[in-house]
């Protein structure tokens, strides 16, 4: 696609997305009358190089809907944190500004812990449980406060604390990204890639998930390039080629940029897929696409910079 057919198609779908954003500045998933998150948080990513961040509906609006206690609920109303609290201060990283929402977040995700991390699930898992297979000693961070680690909250929470803390290192940072790291290789899939929790189950190996592969693989960009990372990357590679899915070919592009492989033929593809963006509800899949679209023209907001 020419670079002018690129920029007409980027603008065609952002105007899209901003058509869809709420009074109070949120956005919702779909059609529903409440604000998510996650939707808010990606759109606004992939809108803000085009204003003022510091301004933008979308950033107050996350800035009232921050807890008291530092974290982001999943949807406005609900009065408990959530994953959502790394992707939240994920797009604050991106403005540079804040802090003070900023620190409030980065204390609460350090806090923040799978169940595995409570001494009394640690020894159920280890002398009762054998229905999956995972070191409970390396855990993670959970959806919603009170549940076992996942991948896609692990992943998201390291991206975040190492964004915020990217010039301020400090030995408890280092702890908690390192526990969460440990926690993403011991779930790694046997071949390679992550499933959305476990590699294994009542003795089954669970095959990988596309989504959880990629945002996990952008979680260990930092890290060395071990046979586990390789291996899974090269399963994101593959698997990209064929994938329609407009998110995970979305995921699957901005993970291999970061990776410094070649996405021109997938931008291709996925412009092709989504179209004029209508048909596309999900605004969260919506913002995904144009992160995705715009690899290579603004600062990847899921990139680690030194």
């Amino acid at each position: 696609m020419a670079p002018g057919l690129w920029s007409d198609r980027i603008s065609s779908l952002a105007e899209t997305l901003k058509s869809r954003q709420m009074k109070s500045g949120g956005w919702a998933y779909f059609d529903s009358v409440q604000e998510s998150l996650e939707a808010t948080c990606l759109a606004e990513l992939a809108l803000a190089p085009e204003r003022q961040a510091s301004s933008s509906a979308a950033i107050l609006f996350l800035l009232k809907s921050q807890l008291s206690d530092g974290g982001w609920p999943a949807f406005l109303g609900d009065s408990e944190g959530s994953w959502t609290t790394a992707i939240a201060l994920c797009t604050l990283n991106s403005t540079g500004d804040f802090t003070a929402a900023r620190e409030k977040a980065f204390r609460w995700l350090y806090a923040e812990r799978g169940r595995e991390g409570h001494w009394f699930w640690r020894w159920k898992f280890k002398t009762s449980d054998r229905n999956v297979r995972f070191d409970p000693d390396k855990y993670g961070w959970p959806w919603v406060t009170g549940s076992a680690s996942w991948v896609i909250p692990t992943a998201f929470s390291i991206i975040a604390i190492e964004q915020f803390t990217v010039c301020n290192r400090s030995e408890e940072s280092e702890k908690r990204i390192h526990l969460g790291v440990e926690m993403l290789l011991d779930r790694a899939c046997v071949d390679g890639g992550w499933n959305s929790g476990n590699s294994l189950v009542y003795g089954v190996p669970l095959r990988p998930h596309v989504e959880a592969t990629a945002i996990a693989l952008l979680a260990l960009q930092d890290e060395q390039r071990t046979e586990m990372v390789q291996k899974s990357l090269s399963w994101l590679r593959q698997y990209a080629a064929s994938v329609d899915s407009v998110s995970s070919l979305a995921w699957c592009i901005l993970t291999l940029f970061v990776y410094q492989e070649p996405i021109g033929g997938l931008r291709n593809r996925l412009a092709t897929i989504i179209g004029n963006g209508r048909d596309i509800r999900n605004n969260a899949t919506l913002a995904t696409a144009i992160l995705a679209l715009k690899c290579g023209e603004m600062i990847h907001p899921f990139e680690v910079l030194r």
